[in-house]
């Protein structure tokens, strides 16, 4: 069937797609830009949201059920999703990975993950409710006091940054984010507490 208007497949038989990476007009990095139609595939670093949740002095932590770094322990943290705050994503990720409702007070940390295009935002907030139980990301969820934390079995460095950046201003009202630390990019397995 024929017709004056050809439908997206009829436009689309036989074109090829093929991008290759160069710098396209007007810019300054390289792109995939389409050889057919120009189209440029912009590639942006992801949005990680997720919080340091408290209830008391107990710190809520889940081992992931998950790649990378399974059966390690994390903080509740997860790619932003679309049309959401990063407030609302730091609670949905709580909601997901513990079952955890909390409350968000502010922003503890932005991180900068270059190796792997990430960029990390890590708010404090507080458990509504010591019920939690496991998410289908996490194999268990655990609160735990300074001491009882599982040092050794961090999933990332963003988590040790963020546990001891946070216990630094711990009493504080209101803070001035952090970054991280000096040097620090993440390239790393977690440091052992020393």
């Amino acid at each position: 069937m024929s017709s004056d208007n050809p439908t997206n497949d009829e436009m689309n038989a036989g074109a090829t797609i093929a991008f290759t990476h160069r710098v396209p007009d007007g810019d300054s990095l390289p792109r995939a830009v389409c050889d057919t139609c120009g189209f440029i595939n912009y590639v942006n670093p992801k949005i990680v949201v997720g919080s340091v949740v408290t209830y008391g002095d107990r710190f809520l932590m889940c081992r992931r059920a998950i790649e990378p770094r399974h059966g390690f322990w994390t903080l509740p943290a997860g790619f932003m999703e679309e049309k959401e705050t990063s407030e609302e994503g730091a609670a949905r990720e709580a909601m997901e990975e513990a079952n955890a409702h909390i409350r968000v007070r502010d922003l503890l940390a932005v991180y900068n993950i270059p190796r792997i295009s990430q960029v990390q935002l890590m708010y404090r907030a507080e458990l509504l409710s010591e019920a939690v139980s496991a998410g289908p990301e996490s194999l268990e969820v655990a609160l735990f006091t300074w001491d009882e934390i599982p040092w050794d079995e961090l999933a990332f460095p963003s988590v040790y940054w963020a546990l001891h950046q946070f216990r630094s201003v711990v009493d504080e009202e209101r803070i001035v984010p952090f970054g991280n630390p000096p040097g620090e990019t993440g390239d790393q397995r977690p440091k052992r507490d020393e």
